[in-house]
């Protein structure tokens, strides 16, 4: 590995989500160079440089040749902590007890073993920091924006949480021809963040008596966003995402996770013809779509640089993980 960078869904990880497999090196965002291949890798030689990555692209399953989603049947998104080939574990401790992969990657270490299905090989031109955030956080919430949303030319969008994640959907509304780009989070110093990716209108619900939904609708005439990206994984903001939604049209993209793994829905929202899909990495592809996201970086359409606000060695993991929580904190990347 050259560079990780951490995600809140290592923090899940760390508690025992999506399901308690310990001992585990987590981390899902990264970029390194190949070190050796197995003999019938084809699609990557030593010395390329790779982002590991925890979807793949068979390009000739049901899921793939529907151009729907992002969901490969051949190679899915695991959860057993194994290698997806074998069934095996690459990793060990001293004594040899085997670890868990996080995924397919396992990315803060300093070498990991994945499967060849699961690298896309980076552009030389691309900042290799830039290359990890695109692994999963920003990338997730520019895909719920371009591919899940399928936002469109003149359109309100509401932003929940203004992470990586969200700053992404953020970028990925703009990109779309959003003209009204609504960021919704209660750190008040993500106001200047969200307006370097495109965001118009910033709303702390810490400053009102009112709701996050009747905070938007206040914001969008009284009628509601056309879509609401759901990025914080709070399961009472679905609800109010839903609510902030124009009745009959609304659009709602779940993209975060949290803790807790279920809430109660309101129904009246739903049945006044709005809609809610979730997603996983934003449904982009890692073949057909994510090179369209890099090339876009290269030309400089979608600057990262505002995402980076710390830089930890490996040997500084667990202070990285407390740098994770401060209000300043967007981006910590590990320099391997």
């Amino acid at each position: 590995m050259l560079y990780a960078s951490l995600c809140h869904t290592d923090l899940l990880c760390c508690n025992g989500l999506p399901l308690p497999l310990f001992p585990r090196i987590p981390g899902h965002e990264g970029v390194g160079e190949v070190e050796c291949v197995g003999e019938k890798v084809v699609n990557v030689k030593e010395g390329d440089i790779v982002m590991p990555l925890y979807l793949g692209e068979c390009k000739e399953c049901a899921n793939c040749k529907s151009g729907k989603t992002n969901l490969c049947h051949t190679y899915s998104l695991g959860f057993s902590g194994l290698m997806p080939s074998d069934g095996t574990s690459r990793m060990s401790t001293a004594s040899g007890e085997k670890i868990y992969h996080h995924f397919s990657c396992s990315t803060w270490s300093e070498y990991i073993v994945i499967d060849s299905n699961f690298v896309l090989k980076v552009d030389p031109r691309l900042p290799l920091p830039h290359a990890s955030f695109l692994s999963c956080g920003f990338t997730t919430g520019f895909g719920a924006a371009w591919k899940e949303a399928n936002v469109k030319k003149g359109s309100t969008v509401a932003v929940l949480g203004l992470g990586a994640v969200g700053l992404g959907a953020i970028a990925g509304a703009r990109a779309e021809g959003a003209t009204k780009i609504i960021g919704v989070d209660i750190n008040e110093r993500k106001s200047e963040k969200g307006k370097a990716f495109g965001m118009t209108d910033f709303i702390n619900p810490k400053n009102s008596g009112k709701s996050v939904s009747e905070l938007i609708k206040v914001a969008t005439g009284g009628l509601g966003a056309d879509y609401c990206i759901e990025c914080t994984g709070v399961p009472s903001l679905l609800n109010e995402a839903t609510e902030a939604t124009k009745v009959g049209l609304g659009k709602v993209v779940l993209v975060g996770a949290g803790l807790e793994s279920s809430g109660v829905i309101s129904f009246v929202p739903l049945l006044l013809g709005r809609t809610v899909k979730g997603c996983i990495y934003g449904g982009v592809r890692i073949h057909s779509d994510l090179p369209l996201i890099i090339n876009r970086c290269i030309k400089k359409e979608i600057e990262l640089d505002e995402l980076l606000t710390h830089q930890v060695s490996i040997q500084e993991i667990n202070e990285a993980l407390v740098l994770m929580k401060q209000p300043d904190c967007v981006k910590v990347v590990i320099k391997f």
